[in-house]
């Protein structure tokens, strides 16, 4: 009953508060839908960080500790680990000496590697701006709303030639939940966005690392992987 008397009173009011509320309606959708699906997809990303590590250091060498993390392709991890075995095997005819040839190796892998980190916390990290736009927006989209509710409310006494309660008590009413709709969008989404970037924060550095890892073994490795051993 409340829901419906609420939506008359929507109908009956000006189209910026009309727009004001879908706007924000169509914002909380879109932000909850990417706070549970960036819940899953950080969550999967650190099980799978988690397990890829620890399949790379109980690895006896790096063949092994690739076919390990690949069965898993969709890991962050082997993503990083696979566009550097990429960029090692194109080093297979780089011409010069030994000496030459591993820092080459070095260099190109340290900038793969860093390539790698930065496409898979980005690809992480993707839709996460909607949520600090909407907790930095929605407030102020609210509170226009409700400028233009009270605004409409003024607009009522002047027609009516009556400061009655009856009169303002519904515009105004109807302008400050167009406030805190706007607070309902944008808290949610500013606890969600701080998390996140706190959950992104500890999978780049884990990146950071296991590609620290995977240039010291190549370091350690490179004489047999040349031999094919």
């Amino acid at each position: 009953m409340l829901l419906r008397e609420y939506l008359s009173l929507l109908l009956q009011s000006p189209w910026l508060v009309v727009a004001v509320f879908w706007g924000l309606v169509l914002m909380s959708l879109i932000s909850w839908s990417i706070i549970f699906a960036k819940l899953f997809s950080f969550a999967s990303a650190r099980k799978k960080m988690v397990r890829d590590t620890e399949s790379f250091q109980e690895a006896h060498d790096l063949r092994t500790a690739i076919q390990l993390m690949g069965r898993d392709q969709k890991s962050p991890a082997y993503q990083v680990a696979l566009m550097g075995v990429t960029e090692l095997n194109k080093m297979d005819d780089y011409p010069g000496d030994a000496s030459e040839r591993l820092d080459a190796v070095n260099e190109n892998l340290r900038r793969t590697m860093r390539q790698g980190v930065s496409y898979q916390v980005n690809l992480l990290g993707g839709s996460m701006s909607f949520l600090a736009t909407c907790a930095n927006a929605a407030p102020f989209i609210g509170l226009f709303g409700t400028v233009c509710g009270i605004m409409h409310s003024f607009h009522s006494i002047g027609t009516e030639q009556s400061a009655a309660l009856a009169v303002v008590a519904p515009g105004i009413s109807e302008a400050l939940e167009a406030t805190a709709l706007g607070l309902f969008v944008a808290i949610p989404a500013s606890i969600a966005y701080n998390n996140f970037a706190g959950r992104l924060s500890t999978i780049e550095a884990d990146l950071v690392a296991f590609a620290g890892a995977f240039l010291n073994r190549v370091r350690r490795e490179l004489p047999s992987i040349e031999n094919g051993g």
